[in-house]
């Protein structure tokens, strides 16, 4: 997968995974510094991983998640990065963040490696998305092809209304 970060290309390491793939398993930190992991999660999901959610499009991409999702019933938002939990809920809380599940994979980099989405170089996570049914099937992923991008925004969200 040919990933680049401003302009330059970068090393990710991991499965690149693809619609009808069975969703990894994966071990992350929620803001109350607890594991979560993919039993812990149920129904539709969104997962979305970025650099860090303290950035101009991280910052963006997980406000319009939060105002989208709670126009989809049923469907859970979770952005998972690199970024330390105290920072994501600090972040959160300032920004009322209420729709979206923010979760950290700097312990074990399990979600990063199993999604294909951590940047060895920089050791953040790429911007991608994946769409998960309740069966645990992946019905939609999308890499976006320069990190510092938005994803398609209305894919994802069509899928996410799709998936049952």
């Amino acid at each position: 997968m040919n990933l680049k970060f401003q302009g330059k290309p970068v090393k990710v390491s991991g499965n690149t995974l693809k619609a009808g793939d069975t969703v990894p398993d994966f071990v992350v930190t929620n803001n109350a510094l607890e594991p979560l992991s993919l039993n812990d999660t149920k129904g539709v999901r969104i997962f979305l991983t970025v650099p860090s959610i303290d950035t101009p499009v991280c910052d963006l991409e997980t406000r319009t998640f939060n105002e989208k999702a709670s126009e989809i019933p049923g469907v859970t938002v979770y952005t998972i990065s690199m970024d330390l939990p105290f920072a994501q809920s600090r972040w959160c809380a300032a920004n009322g963040i209420k729709n979206v599940i923010t979760a950290s994979d700097f312990k074990d980099r399990t979600f990063g490696k199993n999604f294909g989405t951590y940047m060895d170089d920089l050791g953040l996570l790429a911007r991608a998305a994946f769409v998960v049914d309740s069966s645990n099937k992946i019905t939609y992923v999308e890499y976006v092809p320069e990190v510092t991008n938005q994803p398609d925004f209305d894919s994802i969200l069509n899928a996410a209304k799709k998936a049952k």
